[in-house]
């Protein structure tokens, strides 16, 4: 059986290696001339199996409210005629409920838990390297209110078993010793020791290695222009004026999914969330970090690799705006040098964005489609990286007719059945 998987990201590659190692034949095709060269390239470098909350939860809007006057708000709403965006804003609204979060956050907690064992599986089965740490995230506190709300979230993590510990100013500091050099004065923060670091294009790239020499054929280069609906079924894709055929598709083409969909009539809540990080050479490993700090005032993670540290976070709703604004540059600077004054180098800084795949609930959509050959893996939003193996994983089993290994409540798109007919 062949399987055609639209999309060359973590997410896409992951995807392909899973299905090759499930025993399906297994093409990917990519636009561009390698792996996880859009969203995949420079994300924030955080495997964050622990630290996962949707971003519709309890007091969102009327903080949202307060961020748009900010001067370095987490999050920005550029308004204009696009009805995808109201659509989205307007469902997410509806998922800030205590209900709707502690659903979408174990939905979440149940796919990031399945993917860290995946991970940990691939790299005792494939020594993949990819700059890795495993020391664990730092979600940093400045306010004891910030403090307060976490704590009241933390249950999901102990019905689900992730292993978490609260810490004072002192302990954050015998974790993370160069925030001693902070002017920063924070009242704790949460560690989630699983939680692990590294660079996404580095793994991505060597598991496309990988996934070659188990027989996935790879397509760069390629542009997927349209999918053709015949009935219930996918017929083609047209790829650069070519009808492509193969038994089933996966479409994994992140914030773009919903834009092959919505020809075929099927409405997918997936609206594009632009991140932004900044990549700096290490100028003091002794004032840099050892792994993760997230600082929860700004949503910006610093994270450390072998010689770099990456500095990413924040999030736009501006459509498909590829645009670099020096203001966010500025706000990326600024955590950097508040929490690790001396830790990189801010002038050698290379700044980038991409488009993360988010739905209005936080959970990705994998799984079927009222299309009966047709699969999505699609909507991961910031966990991309920390989802991708799992996901993966739970799709390539679905697909094989094999027993998937989590619950498979509430993955797929009919969560939005009422809008797909």
């Amino acid at each position: 059986m062949h399987v055609l998987v639209l999309g060359g990201g973590v997410v896409g590659v992951a995807s392909a290696w899973y299905l090759a190692r499930a025993g399906l034949e297994v093409t990917l095709v990519e636009r561009h001339h390698g792996a996880a060269l859009e969203t995949s390239y420079a994300n924030a470098g955080q495997l964050s199996f622990g630290y996962v909350s949707p971003w519709a939860a309890p007091g969102i809007p009327l903080k949202a409210m307060k961020w748009l006057f900010q001067r370095h708000s987490p999050l920005a709403i550029s308004p204009g005629l696009d009805p995808a965006l109201y659509r989205f804003l307007w469902q997410m609204l509806r998922n800030c409920s205590p209900a709707r979060h502690a659903v979408n956050k174990a939905r979440m907690v149940r796919l990031c838990e399945y993917s860290r064992l995946a991970l940990r599986e691939l790299r005792a089965a494939t020594g993949i390297d990819y700059d890795g740490r495993r020391l664990g995230t730092l979600q940093l506190f400045r306010t004891q209110q910030q403090l307060d709300e976490v704590a009241r979230d933390v249950l999901v993590l102990e019905q689900a078993g992730v292993p978490y510990e609260f810490l004072d100013a002192q302990g954050v500091v015998r974790r993370e010793p160069a925030l001693a050099a902070s002017a920063v004065r924070f009242v704790g923060a949460l560690l989630t020791p699983n939680d692990e670091t590294g660079d996404c294009h580095l793994f991505t790239q060597r598991l496309a290695g990988l996934a070659a020499s188990a027989g996935v054929q790879f397509r760069y280069g390629s542009v997927v222009e349209r999918l053709e609906r015949d009935g219930d079924l996918i017929s083609s894709v047209r790829i650069d004026n070519e009808f492509v055929r193969a038994d089933l598709y996966v479409l994994a083409l992140g914030s773009y999914s919903a834009l092959q969909l919505a020809p075929l009539g099927l409405r997918l809540p997936v609206y594009p969330l632009k991140g932004y990080s900044l990549t700096l050479p290490v100028a003091d490993a002794a004032f840099a970090p050892q792994s993760t700090v997230l600082d929860e005032s700004y949503k910006v993670a610093i994270t450390r690799f072998a010689s770099h540290i990456r500095v990413g976070g924040m999030a736009e709703l501006c459509g498909y705006d590829l645009s670099l604004p020096p203001r966010r540059r500025r706000t990326l600077e600024l955590i950097a040098r508040q929490l690790f004054p001396r830790g990189g180098d801010l002038a050698r800084g290379e700044f980038w964005c991409g488009l993360r795949p988010a739905t209005p609930d936080g959970t990705p959509v994998v799984g079927s489609t009222p299309l009966r050959n047709l699969f999505t893996n699609t909507g991961h939003g910031t966990l991309g990286w920390t989802m991708a193996c799992g996901a993966a994983r739970y799709l390539a089993e679905l697909i094989a007719g094999q027993q998937p290994g989590i619950c498979t409540e509430g993955l797929d798109m009919f969560r939005y059945a009422r809008r797909n007919g």
